[in-house]
């Protein structure tokens, strides 16, 4: 079944998406960050309530189903803490979530995919999914 499914990345291949992947696969993780500007430079269709992926390790080998349940836009400097926490990274305030994302999305393999001219403010919009493990 994995294998008809569309495939879920989270990060670049390497020990980030390694952690990514292992706290979702204990179930630590819940929910995921995007930027909007992501989804438009790939033009690719947001998230919905209902999808369901399969969800790739760094060798690109399915190893998990997530099913979306909820998804919102907000602006970055409207992220909660409740949503932090659910990312499953160990965030203990929105200050150190905001940290660990600018971190990425500021990174030069980040930028490379954004485009010249992208500058992340507090108004940049974010995408917001949480989803629940259907399988290890």
């Amino acid at each position: 079944m994995r294998d008809q499914l569309p495939v879920v990345e989270f990060a670049f291949p390497g020990p980030l998406r390694d952690r990514l992947v292992d706290a979702i696969r204990s179930g630590a993780k819940t929910a995921t960050s995007s930027l909007l500007h992501e989804y438009e430079v790939g033009e690719e269709a947001l998230p919905l309530v209902g999808d369901v992926g399969a969800v790739v390790d760094s060798s690109g080998e399915p190893v998990a189903v997530i099913e979306t349940t909820a998804v919102r836009v907000v602006a970055l400097e409207d992220v909660s803490l409740e949503h932090a926490i659910a990312e499953g990274e160990g965030y203990e305030s929105v200050a150190d979530w905001r940290a660990g994302h600018t971190r990425f999305w500021t990174s030069a393999a980040m930028r490379a995919e954004l485009g010249d001219g992208f500058e992340l403010t507090d108004s940049s919009l974010v995408v917001l999914e949480q989803f629940a493990l259907v399988e290890r």
